[in-house]
């Protein structure tokens, strides 16, 4: 059975490494309290090269670009924590026969550098990001991609799980994949079709799938 997770603020806690990594970015450059928030707003949803672009003509900064960028990779990928329990789960679904995949959007080199510092990256059988393959969620083709790393096809069915109802539920369900969603103290939006399955966080979406006979 094919399970393909999402990463940001699914497995992993970007919200709060982002914050940190613009706490301390902030304060190595002398920047206001505001300007740490603009940062965080900005680079919230997604963040790519290009936006330091933008960001250094906005504060001023001397910093080439691209060493910002590299400087967001490397102070990222070592701020980001996987939430409790995400490991362990991991390989307990391994060791019961599920194939688990990632399916997650974002710039390559900064998420596979949050899997390797998180130790993440040898639990997969197969790993797709949106930078590498050329498509995002909800597109399908990055499911299937996903699906293929893993040696399983999309029309086999599966399991999406992740945080975001229109990138992980909407186009999961229209890739024919089952859906759980981690709610992450959220509500779900009455505008959406609900997924298949809604848990307050990873711990119970792991034990959902552990329940199900592979």
């Amino acid at each position: 059975m094919l399970a393909l997770f999402d990463l940001d603020d699914t497995l992993l806690d970007r919200r709060a490494g982002l914050e940190a990594w613009a706490c301390e970015f902030s304060r190595m450059r002398q920047l206001s309290t505001k300007a740490e928030s603009d940062i965080c707003a900005r680079l919230r949803e997604r963040a790519s090269p290009e936006d330091f672009v933008d960001l250094r003509e906005m504060f001023g900064l001397s910093d080439d670009p691209g060493d910002l960028w590299r400087e967001y990779v490397d102070g990222v990928a070592r701020s980001v924590c996987c939430f409790p329990g995400v490991p362990e789960g991991l390989d307990a679904l391994r060791r019961a026969g599920w194939r688990l995949g990632l399916a997650t959007n974002g710039a390559a080199d900064i998420q596979r550098a949050k899997l390797e510092t998180t130790g993440l990256a040898p639990l997969f059988d197969g790993i797709s990001v949106s930078g590498e393959v050329g498509a995002r969620k909800p597109e399908r083709r990055l499911f299937e991609a996903a699906a293929a790393e893993c040696g399983v096809a999309l029309s086999a069915s599966g399991w999406m799980i992740g945080d975001n109802p229109e990138t992980d539920m909407e186009g999961a369900r229209a890739a024919g994949l089952r859906t759980l969603w981690v709610a992450n103290g959220r509500e779900w939006t009455d505008v959406l079709r609900e997924p298949d399955v809604m848990v307050p966080g990873i711990v119970e979406a792991i034990e959902v799938l552990q329940g199900i006979k592979v």
